[in-house]
């Protein structure tokens, strides 16, 4: 290993004045003049190799290199994941509860303007409640601002909103003028010093947080707010159904929607083992469902349905590679797949979807899963040209014919299928 005082006297990489110099070209090469611009000279090799030895070999080999990294990175990684994502003495991830679930309230407010919604276009929490609204027709009613993930985890507004056709984008807060969610929690009374979430449903007049818990706010929007809706005949909670939407909301809540951060937040093999296991043993059995019903709960497109799309259109997109859910894409199941694109195609549904925004707010925004910050190219199969491809799934419409549907709900559901056709 070569010393710091031999580097200094390593041969020069150009021919001095006492060097004689042979040059195989019989016309002679004149010197460049001092106001010509003159190549920087190529650095000795040797003396890289040196300086990289000097610096790295005998004071951290790579193995300690690697150790060292790797132990450090182990301690960070999991005191990041700790405030980031709860977990039990066990390493499994457990979500924290909605602050805000004051639907007494929200059922006053029935005039246009005086909710507005606030979201985050990568939060499939979020992204449902822009489809129930699309579909109800309450975007005039219930206007929405649209905020971007912050570095630190936090969710701003950034500047006005680049309008990219009929498609969701991000923008600034149209209702207050605040520079991040934060800020907005923190205009009602008595402050707010909690998690600042979103969705959220925020009450213009009274200054005050009315939910930020994304199921009621979908409720709220199927059937609290019919007067101001263009589609007030669409019912996508009819009493007939809602028993078994409950019992499709507790089976695809824990295991799919939440389930792939249980994943994706696992800290420990043993909890994503569980996570992962119960996952794709739920996907196979709702495929399997599918293949002879149109939707969940039959024929008519429900509120369940709505939630279970939502993390169905990140799956290929996001969980499949951050989360760790690789067992299978989703585009291998050929039920799942064909079912996430029949409710694509249903008419304003696909302006709620931002792809780009939904792999920014995850490759770039969640350093613990993906310190790079690199995001990869889209997945074949989640192009808006392959989604739009052809369902095949109409004929599965009349298959439960046991299923009693009201008037609303069927009247409303006709109307989508009328503007599909």
């Amino acid at each position: 290993m070569p010393c710091a005082a031999s580097l200094l006297t390593s041969p020069p990489p150009f021919p001095t004045a006492t060097t004689k110099t042979h040059f195989k070209s019989r016309h002679f090469i004149p010197r460049m003049s001092l106001n010509q611009n003159q190549p920087n000279p190529t650095p000795n090799p040797n003396l890289l190799t040196s300086l990289t030895k000097l610096l790295w070999g005998p004071s951290l080999p790579p193995q300690l290199l690697i150790s060292t990294v790797r132990s450090t990175w182990s301690a960070a990684w999991h005191l990041m994941m700790s405030q980031l994502a709860p977990s039990d003495p066990t390493g499994r991830y457990t979500r924290p509860t909605s602050q805000f679930r004051s639907e007494s309230q929200i059922t006053l407010q029935n005039k246009p303007g005086a909710l507005h919604l606030y979201v985050g276009l990568p939060c499939p929490w979020a992204h449902r409640t822009l489809v129930v609204r699309a579909l109800k027709g309450l975007e005039t009613a219930v206007p929405v601002s649209v905020a971007s993930p912050g570095v630190d985890g936090s969710w701003e507004f950034r500047g006005r909103a680049i309008p990219d056709g009929d498609r969701v984008v991000p923008g600034l807060d149209s209702a207050n003028g605040c520079k991040t969610v934060r800020e907005v929690y923190k205009l009602r009374r008595g402050g707010y010093n909690g998690r600042s979430t979103v969705p959220m449903l925020w009450d213009v007049e009274r200054k005050e947080v009315v939910c930020n818990e994304s199921y009621d706010i979908i409720e709220l929007f199927n059937s609290g707010l019919n007067g101001l809706a263009s589609n007030p005949d669409l019912d996508l909670s009819p009493p007939p159904l809602k028993r078994k939407i409950e019992e499709w909301n507790r089976i695809i809540y824990p295991n799919v929607n939440n389930g792939v951060y249980r994943c994706g937040f696992a800290q420990s093999q043993e909890a994503y083992d569980s996570a992962v296991n119960e996952l794709f043993s739920t996907l196979d059995k709702v495929d399997d469902h599918l293949g002879d019903s149109r939707y969940l709960c039959g024929d008519v497109l429900t509120l369940a349905d709505v939630c279970l799309f939502t993390t169905l259109i990140r799956f290929d997109l996001v969980y499949n590679v951050l989360f760790k859910c690789t067992k299978r894409k989703l585009i291998e199941y050929p039920n799942l797949h064909a079912y996430m694109r029949d409710i694509y195609q249903i008419p304003k549904v696909a302006a709620t979807c931002n792809f780009g925004a939904i792999m920014d707010g995850y490759y770039k925004i969640l350093f613990p899963l993906n310190p790079s910050s690199i995001r990869p190219v889209m997945p074949c199969g989640c192009e808006h040209e392959f989604l739009s491809r052809p369902h095949n799934r109409t004929h599965l419409s009349l298959v439960d014919k046991n299923v009693q549907f009201s008037t609303t709900s069927a009247k409303g559901f006709q109307l989508i299928d009328r503007c599909r056709n």
